[in-house]
């Protein structure tokens, strides 16, 4: 069995790929466990990461395609979050959603995904969005 890290923000499209990308990693689905982590950076309402529609999409392909999975939450900053949860966890593969942005972009706001890729010290996949996604 392989543990897998996912890190989802808010976005239902990443989420759903994300989730499909782990389905079709090689072995059956007993074979994979997935840990699905959200970090909330602002939560006035007090929600639970199982309230996100993100989470919940990920979460409904995992069950639909009967991989073992658990959600994990925290606040504050996403990449450290996913990273600590992969160590926490020994990950065997962390899994987040990528996008386009300009190297100006990445440099004046920072990208979650360069974080966790470059401090996972575990392997990384970074999938992007399809049109039918």
């Amino acid at each position: 069995m392989y543990h897998v890290v996912l890190g989802v923000d808010d976005d239902e499209a990443h989420a759903r790929q994300c989730a499909r990308d782990i389905v079709d990693l090689p072995g059956e689905s007993t074979e994979k466990r997935v840990t699905i982590i959200h970090s909330f950076s602002d939560n006035p309402s007090g929600a639970s990461a199982t309230q996100i529609a993100s989470v919940r999409e990920a979460s409904d392909l995992f069950e639909a395609a009967d991989v073992e999975y658990d959600v994990e939450e925290s606040s504050g900053d996403p990449a450290e979050a996913i990273i600590d949860v992969a160590n926490d966890v020994d990950a065997d593969l962390v899994v987040v959603g990528g996008r386009k942005r300009s190297p100006a972009g990445k440099a004046l706001f920072g990208s979650v995904t360069q974080t966790v890729i470059l401090n996972a010290g575990r392997p990384v996949m970074v999938t992007g969005v399809t049109k039918e996604a």
